[in-house]
């Protein structure tokens, strides 16, 4: 039997979408007011999934304690009320999309996770704009 839990977690962060190697204009082209050079923010929603057995002594998949714990020190911490170009390392050269954002969450905790988990990352960007990553 296979079994996926979910935690719910969020933080607001700044960011700017640009390639450096493109003018202002050809970004503004390309990413409209988000390549703005005074950077943009949003209020980030992320769900996190846990997929696995349930251990028959317990009665859990996971401790949700320990998942939440988890999420706030590898995504809360770190990226809440950052400006992720300048403050967060993995974005000081990889642009901080939406996309970007959640394969770097899920790496994150893949490294903190047990292996015999499957972990998914849904990252919502706004309301309507949402990833999902799988690995």
């Amino acid at each position: 039997m296979s079994l996926t839990v979910f935690r719910k977690a969020h933080f607001n962060a700044a960011h700017r979408l640009y390639v450096k190697e493109w003018s202002d204009e050809k970004n503004r082209d390309y990413f409209g007011k988000c390549s703005n050079p005074n950077y943009h923010g949003h209020n980030y929603e992320l769900e996190v999934g846990v997929t696995g057995k349930v251990d028959p002594k317990t009665g859990y998949l996971i401790n949700l304690e320990t998942l939440k714990t988890i999420i706030k020190e590898e995504v809360e911490v770190p990226l809440d009320h950052k400006n992720l170009n300048i403050e967060v390392e993995e974005f000081k050269t990889l642009n901080p999309t939406v996309e970007n954002i959640a394969i770097v969450i899920w790496n994150k905790l893949r490294n903190r996770l047990d292996d015999t988990f499957e972990i998914s990352v849904k990252l919502y960007e706004t309301p309507r704009n949402f990833v999902i990553y799988t690995g």
